[in-house]
């Protein structure tokens, strides 16, 4: 009898050490991507007051960490600089854990809606432009990750997601972010590092799904409780607070370098300025999550689209004129504009087929910002002032980049007199004497207005514009009213 209830507790001490055995997060594992040169963050559980002590391969550092009353515990080890020497770390509270093939490199989150999560297979009845020489030239690809973080509602923010680290090839590249991976074909073919892209992202989510339950308490008046959720928004895409706490707050203790955001449809008619403010909301919230400073914030404007009140309303480009103010307040942000990106006969879909190039402009902002690759053409060309002369309008715009990219047929240009109707207008170039590139300007009539006031430039949801800088990037949509 003593023999048996030896053994039976012997079990038990066994079963209970192996239960304590210290557990990762889905996203620590093999093939991950340490953000390179950083004080990496590394964490988990294990019975309360355990000491777990880390190995990395790459130096003799031996890191002690003891897990807390609820056992967590968190360690920061330094990473090395990136290269293809696969790398390995050991978790040993007794018993060892080991995870293998990680590199160092750089790490950037991709998050927003679905055109962020728009994979490279694309979406039913929405295709990605040149999918299957894609899919052939990722035969070809060495040293790009991604992690794909499910899409997942939680009341409570969530410490782990199922998920697991990829490598690019030709069988895995489908289920990529189509943006994400453009995005890091680019840095990768400009730097010859691993790059890592974490995935988190919800199609058709606000702003407000992002934001957290302080932030929007204090800031909003949006519903908090479940049941009023569901009473205000039948689709859940919309509802706040869910999406931040179950898909984003999984991956916050991740070191990254940055974050590329691509959002913006479900809020189109929101109110003033209430967009561009939520956003620089959402931009500190994570910033003082990630805790890594002002991390890099670049964004996507959203695409010509004929929303609800027509090709013609201009709720679509209220909002992506907050954008813009968006980016104007935001420290270390940038916008990328896709006013040229949409097919004519795209105007009523909200998943236009040119992804490829959103990524690559965003790669030109994080190259030309955070890489130190000077002569990068990444900003587009925006509105800065004009001058009225008779019925003529002269439009002057900054980030021109050596000039304009168009001399004749220039599109997307209105110009409207006192009674606020505007017409379709002439836009030309136009030189002051000296021939002063920083006084380039483009001068804009309408022989139906002989009194100008106002001009406006692809300030429609579905209006294409032609006129780009001297790095072909287009020209922002803008108004000279406030109308």
């Amino acid at each position: 009898m003593f023999k048996k209830i030896t053994l039976f507790i012997f079990a038990a001490l066994t079963l209970t050490d192996v239960q304590a055995k210290v557990k990762l997060p889905h996203i620590i594992c093999d093939n991950m991507i340490l953000q390179q040169k950083a004080e990496t963050r590394l964490w988990g559980w294990d019975k309360p007051g355990k000491n777990v002590l880390v190995y990395v391969s790459w130096s003799k550092s031996k890191y002690k960490v003891t897990a807390d009353l609820n056992g967590r515990w968190l360690v920061k080890v330094k990473s090395p600089a990136a290269s293809y020497t696969p790398l390995s770390i050991t978790f040993n509270d007794g018993e060892s854990t080991t995870i293998h093939n990680i590199y160092s490199g750089e790490v950037w989150v991709c998050g927003g809606q679905s055109n962020m999560e728009f994979p490279v297979k694309g979406f039913n009845n929405c295709p990605n432009k040149d999918y299957n020489e894609t899919i052939v030239n990722a035969s070809t690809v060495h040293g790009i990750y991604y992690v794909k973080i499910p899409s997942v509602m939680s009341m409570t923010p969530l410490d782990d997601a199922d998920c697991k680290w990829e490598q690019i090839d030709i069988n895995t590249v489908s289920d990529c972010s189509a943006v994400g991976y453009a995005f890091a074909q680019v840095i990768h073919k400009a730097l010859h590092i691993p790059v890592g892209l974490i995935l988190a992202n919800k199609g058709g989510t606000r702003v407000e799904s992002w934001l957290d339950k302080d932030n929007l308490k204090k800031y909003t008046q949006e519903p908090l409780d479940s049941i009023d959720m569901t009473r205000k928004f039948s689709w859940d895409y919309l509802r706040p607070l869910l999406w931040g706490n179950g898909t984003f707050h999984p991956i916050l203790n991740y070191t990254v370098k940055g974050i590329l955001f691509y959002q913006g449809c479900s809020n189109v008619g929101d109110p003033g300025n209430q967009y561009s403010e939520r956003m620089k909301l959402l931009a500190e919230q994570w910033r003082r999550d990630f805790k890594e400073g002002d991390i890099p914030f670049y964004f996507v404007q959203i695409a010509p689209y004929t929303e609800g009140d027509g090709n013609d309303g201009i709720s679509g480009a209220l909002l992506r004129e907050q954008q813009l103010r968006a980016m104007d307040i935001i420290p270390n942000s940038d916008l990328v504009c896709t006013n040229d990106l949409v097919y004519p006969y795209e105007y009523s879909q909200i998943h236009p087929c040119q992804k490829e190039p959103v990524g690559e402009r965003l790669a030109f902002i994080a190259l030309s910002h955070n890489y130190g690759i000077k002569n990068i053409i990444s900003d587009s060309p925006r509105y800065k002032n004009m001058t009225i002369s008779n019925d003529s309008c002269y439009i002057r715009l900054q980030n021109n980049e050596g000039g304009y990219s168009r001399y004749e047929d220039i599109e997307g240009f209105e110009v409207a007199g006192a009674d606020k109707i505007f017409h379709k207008a002439k836009a030309s170039h136009y030189w002051v004497p000296g021939n002063d590139k920083k006084n380039e300007t483009i001068v804009v009539t309408s022989s139906e207005v002989q009194h100008p006031v106002a001009v406006r430039y692809c300030f429609r949801n579905f209006q294409l514009g032609n006129l780009k800088n001297g790095g072909m990037l287009p020209l922002f949509p803008f108004r000279t009213d406030k109308w």
